[in-house]
């Protein structure tokens, strides 16, 4: 309870900084969150959103098949005028890896909202869709995971945005509450796209093929935070959107528990790729055989540093141990892509036909 009354100091220079940056059943689940922000815009407050699931929680929890149902859910928050506000939505889990029961605790959740009056006046007036990232094994991965689509948002407006919320189960049926865990609303790929007045797409390209400075973005960020899990030909963890017709696709990431600074003791790079943990950094990018072609976004890392590193040394949700760590992981960055051998060995990677540069990952093919 301390580390969450605290929580108000976490990532302040974050939010100055993006401030700058980026101009069935009627008695089913009910979510109740406490909103304390003075803000009436989901995504533009850094506050924990409070929020309690009550109902069939098991049912909701255990359907994890390939077609999984929506249960229906009845949404209540607290206003800033301390307004009870009752939404109807309904939910389902989503996903993949962390779906199967035998890789995580919990799946993570889809919130799908219905249009009303009541949801007009809303804290979620824009939301028609919102995924919801439960924990895994342990809710510090989460708070981890959280950061790094904090630290992406330093990088580029075009990417998605999340909220942390703190969530208590509630199962009507038997009467008990589990302990209150982390999680993290993400808003949905049409909602984030419509933000950056573009449109998604879903064909299938190239990487050399989607506009050149965003992808460098992404991909030397993916090489940042340690991920390997992605892949723009095969859209593993990568959504595009395009600002017109004529204009060139836009990478946008996403999904970064696989990441070497989360370190999730669940994630293993792929086989394919030879390394021993995620903790080793691979550049996953296409061959550019011209290391200048880099000069702007490693000019563009080396101006976000502070900020960067302010992501977690500001935040108070993280025990010194994990600071201290982040800040080893980040000074390895740096100390890459400012060093010209290391940088050509590391980027370069993707152009010696003798590596795992360019390997197709088991499974991405079907």
């Amino acid at each position: 309870m301390k580390q969450f009354l605290r929580f108000s100091i976490c990532l302040i220079g974050f939010f100055v900084h993006a401030l700058s940056v980026m101009n069935a059943q009627t008695t089913a689940d009910t979510i109740t969150v406490n909103q304390s922000s003075s803000n009436n815009n989901l995504f533009d407050s850094e506050d924990v959103l409070q929020i309690t699931l009550r109902g069939n929680i098991r049912a909701l929890i255990n359907d994890r098949s390939e077609n999984s149902i929506y249960h229906p859910i009845t949404l209540q928050y607290r206003t800033i005028g301390n307004q009870e506000l009752s939404l109807t939505v309904a939910m389902k889990t989503r996903g993949h890896f962390r779906k199967m029961k035998e890789n995580c605790a919990y799946p993570p959740l889809l919130i799908h909202f219905s249009k009303s009056d009541t949801l007009a006046s809303s804290v979620f007036h824009d939301c028609n869709k919102l995924k919801l990232v439960m924990p895994c094994r342990g809710d510090e991965f989460v708070i981890h995971e959280w950061l790094a689509y904090k630290l992406y948002n330093l990088v580029t407006p075009e990417s998605f945005k999340s909220r942390l919320v703190r969530v208590t189960l509630r199962d009507l049926k038997s009467g008990k509450d589990a302990a209150p865990f982390y999680a993290i609303l993400l808003e949905e790929e049409e909602q984030m796209a419509r933000q950056n007045n573009a449109i998604n797409i879903t064909r299938k390209l190239r990487p050399a093929q989607t506009d050149t400075t965003s992808f460098l973005n992404m991909a030397v960020f993916q090489y940042l935070i340690g991920n390997t899990d992605w892949s723009v030909e095969y859209l593993q963890n990568i959504k595009l959107i395009q600002h017109d017709s004529n204009a060139r696709p836009i990478t946008v990431p996403y999904d970064f528990d696989h990441a070497g600074i989360v370190k999730a003791p669940y994630a293993l790079p792929a086989e394919e790729l030879q390394m021993r943990s995620t903790l080793e950094r691979r550049y996953r990018g296409y061959c550019i055989n011209d290391m200048k072609a880099f000069d702007n976004t490693i000019a563009h890392y080396n101006r976000l540093k502070k900020d960067i590193y302010g992501i977690f040394s500001g935040c108070s949700l993280l025990d010194d141990r994990y600071i201290k760590f982040t800040e080893k992981f980040l000074d390895e960055f740096y100390s890459t892509i400012n060093n010209p051998k290391a940088f050509q060995k590391d980027f370069g990677y993707p152009c010696n036909i003798n590596g795992t540069g360019n390997v197709i990952i088991k499974g991405l093919r079907e």
